[in-house]
């Protein structure tokens, strides 16, 4: 297939229908070049445990791969992205599905769409995946245009690409897709030495409440464990997805990952894996799942098979913000939605999706939507923001 984003040179773009497809090191040299900046949900053994899992693949889990490689002068691989056909709009995050109930009454078929993202995964992050150098804008572009032109030969309504970079955005955004925004709540780390550091920047009375769900978390003897790399078992995956299912049941109706997703994820990234888990005596009660990036935890799946207070805020935020002081990452990214998050440091946060629509009635109609909603989510981040529960002036 041949890209063309405007420019005079013609590139050549590869199309995946599996990720194994394309060789890891091809992939993670444009996924991931940078270890300060590592990201876990992009690089090739998570995509590819999602893939072998089958958590997504075929038919009726709603993804089929469609993995774009665009290849440089030399034959080597310089830019590629995670793409999907998407025959239903779960699992993304970004919601559309006023957009599909509309297109659909007005006669036409929103499904298949084409979406850029990693699945279930509101987690933002590159997605148009460059090899660095001069020319790394022009192949984002590629990208952007090769997804166009992938979209019309499967038939596809249009292209999502959710939970980008800014700077992608905007590259996409001048390429004609539509830019729209959202939040999530973020925490960042002000080269705190200790919790106590970090508790000292709250305001008195957020600092009291912090310690007193600390404490009541834990009554009744409750034991935490970090685990990572080598000392996470198979016991714990299965305690684990004991609580995912639980959780995942009564959130979605029907979990999106398998058992065999995070044996996977444990055989090949044992060691960007940290599980916080809960105990009483030798058995497990609760539990948090985090993948440790360059310069961020990632905050993922949470559950419990005992109800205790404080004890989700306990495993998944205050546990979380311990691990990134003590090994020094800028910040904690603890997953969609959530003002609860608000008390506990983590601030309000703008998240960006592009959408390519080619049919003109639609485009326009979605273009309106867009503008005033993107309004509305600055607003709200200013509205939250003042909410916080840092110390003015700190």
């Amino acid at each position: 297939m041949s890209v063309e984003p405007g420019e005079q040179r013609t590139s050549v773009a590869t199309i995946a229908a599996h990720i194994a497809d394309i060789p890891p090191e091809d992939w993670d040299a444009c996924a991931n070049p940078d270890a300060a900046t590592y990201n876990p949900f992009i690089a090739h053994a998570f995509l590819k445990a999602l893939e072998d899992a089958g958590c997504v693949g075929e038919a009726h889990t709603g993804w089929i791969p469609q993995h774009i490689a665009i290849a440089d002068d030399s034959g080597d691989i310089a830019a590629c992205a995670p793409c999907y056909a998407k025959l239903d709009s779960r699992g993304e995050y970004v919601f559309d599905h006023s957009w599909a109930a509309a297109y659909q009454q007005a006669g036409g078929s929103y499904y298949p769409k084409l979406q850029i993202a990693v699945p279930f995964t509101p987690v933002p992050g590159r997605r148009l995946l460059v090899r660095p150098g001069p020319e790394a804008d022009h192949y984002s572009r590629l990208l952007g245009a090769a997804a166009v032109q992938l979209a019309e030969r499967i038939g596809a309504s249009s292209v999502h690409a959710t939970f980008l970079t800014e700077r992608e955005w905007a590259l996409l955004g001048a390429q004609g897709y539509l830019r729209r925004n959202d939040q999530q709540f973020h925490w960042r780390n002000d080269g705190y030495a200790t919790f106590d550091d970090f508790l000292g920047s709250l305001a008195s009375r957020k600092r009291k409440a912090v310690r007193k769900e600390r404490a009541e978390a834990l009554e009744g003897g409750l034991i935490i464990e970090q685990l990572s790399g080598k000392d996470i078992a198979e016991k714990h995956w299965d305690a684990f997805y004991e609580f995912y299912m639980d959780t995942g049941s009564r959130k979605w109706g029907r979990p999106y990952l398998n058992r065999q997703f995070f044996s996977l994820v444990g055989e090949t990234m044992a060691e960007r894996c940290l599980l916080v888990m809960a105990r009483r005596g030798p058995r497990y009660i609760a539990g948090a799942l985090n993948l440790i990036g360059g310069d961020c935890l990632f905050g993922r799946y949470w559950g419990s098979n005992e109800h205790h207070p404080y004890l989700h805020f306990e495993l998944c935020y205050y546990q979380a913000i311990d691990y990134a002081i003590a090994y020094r990452l800028p910040r904690v990214e603890a997953g969609a939605q959530g003002e609860h998050k608000l008390a506990r440091g983590y601030m309000p946060t703008p998240t960006y999706s592009a959408h390519y629509i080619p049919d003109p009635g639609f485009r326009r109609a979605v273009a309106r939507y867009l503008e005033s909603e993107r309004a509305a989510v600055a607003e709200a981040i200013e509205e939250l923001a003042a909410y916080g529960p840092y110390r003015r002036g700190a």
